[in-house]
Formats: structure tokens, sequence, C-alpha cells
């Protein structure tokens, strides 16, 4: 009998509040990305945990853009989004905006000014800043806290008309300037932008701050659940003093909780960090398979179903620490093992003849796609005289702990024959160009012979060089040398970059590779996983290495 999988505390808090009175049919959650950038690994917890909700309870999941800034918001990550959230296997229920409520969000904030719960303030933000102190030193009121409600009124639709420059005045919620919480000292609500916004034009000349219109966003659509990252746990005092000046008590009323961000190691998850890797030419850009975006995952070969397997894996926590990449890559592999169909490619290509092996001749034999797979079945490949295998899988002498290629050693070739490496050729740098061996004909795979059965140690991949395609193998490593790479604020990140994270060499392949599709996961037998990467032409065959074979991390 499978035992039953304990709650997590985001669970036990819906379940009490169902046992409370909560109707089942009002729970409603949603995943609210800034279209400021692409989502990265740490995005993909909160969509698994939002959505992986809407599927456990059966309950609709809205896909809010807090497009709030119009200054670094663009359609372009609208679009990488919405891509990345159907890739990972969710649908939801309403696509929508925060700018579609920037309407009723002026009314309220209108309303506010009216009840003497917001004020127009005159002075920079850095005054603003500077007169907030800290949580142990009282704040000092504004000389605008108090100024006449008409006159804020009046001077807020001035604003909302465009007569004022960007940064001359700003609207804030009257609330405490000795609150040790900051948050509630008197935030800006509004701030003039004279800029234009991806879905509402030229419409607005104020923009709504984004704590102002998370929060009653989420109130317009009868989110029950407003789930986010620890970071916004000190915001949720302010979420909720925005939700009194609104709310209505016969809607539902919405609750934010937190939950801890998921940090893995050797990579980053700052937008701002990551964008200065693109602008910077660190990598080609946002979907570079060494980057954490989930776009860049998907390029090097990162599977939907590896990412939401880790992220079960790891689980929802208040407490935020950092997962090793070990155990993201592991179910990588786990997932890829059964999935990836097995093909021959040497990526470091050394020539062998077969000299007993008949001039001219060619064969196709027969080898299996995914033996963890039994509906995979087999394909054939071709053999010939002349064939590629990997420089490193020969040794001109060797110990008997070296069971690959050896002169006067035997290996069998996969899914072919037995051969005998009798002779090298080399080159005037004393680097070996060709290895010459003979086959024992009756040893062919499968051949059903009493020769067929005999065993050898060694199992060698290798393509048949009169068959053979070029290919351009992308060998990825880690971007970073260090674990953390930003975690010391005096040190720039930049430093810890690999250099050695990205290694092209050129090599061979079986001809089926010509038919793979974009992001058709691979195994090179022998060598790692792999995928066709998006840059490929007729002409130009490339692959990106997802994962090397095996790894020795075992998930406890």
């Amino acid at each position: 009998m499978e035992e039953k999988k304990s709650l997590n505390f985001i669970e036990q808090i819906i379940e009490d509040d169902l046992a409370n009175g909560l109707p089942k049919e009002a729970l409603r959650f949603r995943f609210p990305p800034e279209p400021n950038g692409y989502l990265h690994i740490g995005h993909t917890k909160a969509i698994c945990i939002n959505f992986g909700l809407g599927e456990k309870y059966n309950a609709p999941v809205n896909l809010r853009f807090d497009d709030t800034n119009p200054e670094k918001e663009e359609q372009e990550f609208v679009d990488s989004i919405k891509e990345d959230v159907a890739w990972l296997g969710f649908k939801w229920d309403q696509e929508v905006y925060a700018s579609d409520y920037f309407q009723q969000l002026y009314e309220w904030a209108v309303q506010m000014i009216k009840d003497g719960k917001a004020y127009v303030d005159e002075q920079p933000s850095e005054v603003i800043t500077e007169q907030r102190k800290n949580p142990t030193e009282d704040g000092i009121d504004s000389p605008y806290r108090n100024r006449p409600i008409e006159e804020s009124l009046e001077l807020f639709e001035r604003m909302k008309n465009g007569e004022f420059e960007e940064g001359s005045m700003s609207l804030r919620a009257k609330i405490d300037m000795t609150s040790p919480n900051m948050n509630m000292r008197d935030p800006v609500m509004y701030r003039i932008l004279k800029r234009p916004h991806h879905r509402t034009g030229e419409n607005w000349k104020i923009y709504p701050m984004y704590d102002w219109a998370h929060g009653e966003s989420d109130y317009i659509e009868q989110i029950s659940h407003s789930l986010c990252s620890l970071e916004f746990e000190n915001h949720r005092p302010l979420y909720d003093w925005y939700l009194d000046q609104v709310y209505d008590d016969s809607k539902l009323r919405n609750k934010q909780r937190e939950f801890a961000r998921m940090n893995v190691s050797y990579m980053i998850t700052s937008k701002r960090k990551l964008q200065r890797l693109v602008q910077e030419g660190i990598t080609t850009g946002w979907d570079d398979p060494r980057m954490p975006t989930v776009s860049g995952l998907r390029r090097k070969g990162y599977t939907p179903t590896a990412i939401r397997n880790f992220i079960d894996r790891v689980g929802v926590s208040k407490r935020e620490n950092l997962i090793d990449i070990q155990l993201l890559e592991f179910f990588v592999r786990e997932d890829l093992n059964k999935i990836s169909k097995r093909v021959m490619a040497v990526v470091d290509p050394v020539k062998l003849i077969i000299e007993n092996y008949p001039e001219g001749q060619e064969e196709w034999l027969e080898t299996e796609n995914n033996p963890e797979d039994e509906n995979a079945g087999t394909r054939k490949i071709p053999f010939s005289r002349e064939l590629y295998i990997e420089r490193e899988d020969f040794k001109e002498e060797a110990n008997n702990k070296f069971f690959r290629l050896k002169l006067g050693g035997e290996v069998r070739l996969k899914s072919a024959y037995i051969i005998k490496a009798e002779r090298v050729e080399k080159d005037e740098n004393g680097n070996i160009t060709t290895i010459y061996a003979t086959y024992d004909e009756k040893s062919k795979s499968g051949s059903g012979t009493e020769e067929s059965l005999r065993k050898v140690k060694g199992t060698l991949h290798w393509v048949s060089a009169l068959h053979a395609i070029p290919v351009e193998v992308r060998i990825y490593d880690r971007l970073f040398t260090v674990e953390q790479p930003d975690a010391e604020k005096e040190v720039d990140f930049l430093e810890f970059i690999n250099p050695e994270s990205l290694k092209v060499v050129q090599g061979f392949a079986e001809p089926a590779l010509k038919d793979v599709a974009v992001g058709e996961p691979l195994q090179f037998q022998r060598i790692g996983y792999f995928t066709k990467d998006q840059d490929s032409t007729d002409n130009q065959l490339i692959f990106n290495r997802t994962v090397t074979l095996k790894d020795s991390y075992k998930p406890e």
C-alpha cells in the first residue's frame, strides 16, 4: 500500500480554512510574475506550488502579469513566461494583468485620499527615504502629510493628467511613521512615469507601486491564497492594510502566506545579475544553456518532468537553504534515462581501419533504441571497414584495469563485432592518426553462433566513417566555479565565472541524427545526454550536452 504523503504547511493552511468554512469552490490561486525578465529555476518552485495546488484541489489558477513598471517590462518577457509555464505542463484559467485594473486602482486611491488615508507628497524620493529613518528610530512626518484632502485630490488628478514632471510628486499612504516595520511608514502608492506601457500605451502618466497593485489585484480576482516568497513576509501587514481600505465583507478576503525561495548551488537567480551576463556578452542570451533560466534549461535539454520531480523532492518550507545542483541533475538523468534514444556519436575521433574487413563492403546492423523502454524498438546502423572511435578509448599500452582497446587487446564494438588492435600510425608529432585492427567475423552481435557468445570485457561505441555525419558538440559545464557566486557582497560575482563553462568540439555521428528534432533527448552512448540545438541547420548539426552520463550523487 502506497504511503500517504504528509501535507506541507501551505496545504495544511488550506485544509484548515476548508475545515473552518471556506467553500472548496472558492479556492483560487495565481502565479503573478513581473514581465521584466525571463523566468529562472527559482520561479519554477512558485509555478509548481501554485499550479500544483490547482491540480490537487481542482481549483482555477490565474496567470497574472504584475505589469506596473513600464520602464522594464516588455511583450517579449510576457511571451517567454507563457511559453515557460506551458512547457512545464501547466494550464492557467485566466490570463490577466495588473494593468487591467489600473482604473479601479486609481478610483480606490482617490477614495483613500477622501478618507484621509493617502496624500500627495512633493518631496524627492531621496528625502522620503531619509525621513523613514530605520526600525529603531521613529520616522519624520512629511510636511505634506496633513495637507487638505481637496488639495491632494486636485494634485493627484493633475498627476494622472501628466501636468507634473517625473519625480516631482508621489501619492503616499498615510499609515504610521513610527512603525518598526519600514513598509508601513507611509509607503508610496503612485509615482509619475511618462513612459508608454506595453499594453495601455500612453493612457497613463502615473503607475501604481507593486505593493499597492499586487494585493488589490488578488482581491479583484478573488484569489483565496496569495502565495509568495519569504522576502515578502514583512510586506504582509501592508498587504492586509491596503486590503482593509477596499474590502467588502460580502466578498472573499484573500490572505498572503510565504514560503522559502529556492536557491540552487552554482546558479544565481537575480534578474539584475542575469541581465548583466547577457548585456556583457558572458552568455549568448537569456536562453543560453548555461543560464538558470527556464528557456536556458529547456535549450540545454532539461525536461519538464525532471524539473517538476526536483521541485516535488525539494518540497515547501519556511526556511531558505542551498539545494545541491547535483540533486537537480540526478532527476534530469533519471528522466532522460527513461526517454532518450541511445545513439552513436564520437566527440574526439580517431580513425580505426579493420584490415581484414572486405573493402567496399557495408552492413546495416540492428541495435536497440532504449533498453529501459520495451516499446522503443530497434533501428539499423551502418558498419564498414573504416570507423571512428573515441581517442580516449585506445592506448598503446595499458594495465589490466583498462578495459578498452589496447595493442594486442580485444573489445566488442557495440552491436557489431569483436576486434583486436594490431598496430598504429602516427604523425610527425607522435600523435596517433590511425589504428589498425582485425575483426572476428564470427563474433557478430546477435548472430546466434557459438563464437558470438565469446565474452570480452570492453565494449566501445563507434561510427562508420563512410556514413558519418559531422556534428558540432557543445560541452557545457557550470557557469560559476563556486557554489554561491553572489554570496560575498564585496566581490563581483563575475569574478567567479568558469572559463571552461563551454567547450566546442567537432565530432561524427551516425546518419540517423540528421532526422532528430530540435530538443529531442538523446544519449550519446558512453558519453552523456545531449539534445539538438535550435541553431542547427541542414549543413551544420549542433548538439548540446545536457548532463554527463553518470554521477555519484544519491538523494537521501
